[in-house]
């Protein structure tokens, strides 16, 4: 097996993380609240859309566009055990969204 085999079949089972993370303008008060089952692909997403133009919440693409890139950060709030199925990991991260949501006084992504 190849050095490029293995680090393939390591990186396709490497342990992900599910969680909510938070998104703040560093020019305003906004923050945005999300959850997804992934927390080290989450950003990359993110900022993507954002340079496109395309993210569909309309009110963090305004503040990219207005403020530029370096104006928003991503913050990890909490990271979520392991579940074993994603019914409960789905319903876990949507209650501690809300709760992060209300918390921070934050939209939602």
């Amino acid at each position: 097996m190849t050095s490029d085999r293995k680090a393939a079949i390591a990186y396709k089972e490497r342990k992900t993380f599910a969680g909510v993370f938070v998104i703040r303008c560093k020019a305003s008060p906004q923050a945005w609240v999300g959850q997804t089952p992934n927390l080290e692909k989450i950003q990359n997403r993110i900022w993507f859309t954002l340079r496109q133009g395309s993210h569909t919440c309309r009110s963090m693409q305004a503040a990219w566009t207005a403020h530029g890139p370096d104006s928003l950060t991503f913050e990890e709030c909490e990271r979520l055990e392991e579940e074993e199925t994603s019914y409960i990991r789905d319903a876990l991260l949507k209650e501690r969204a809300l709760h992060w949501r209300s918390q921070l006084n934050a939209e939602a992504v």
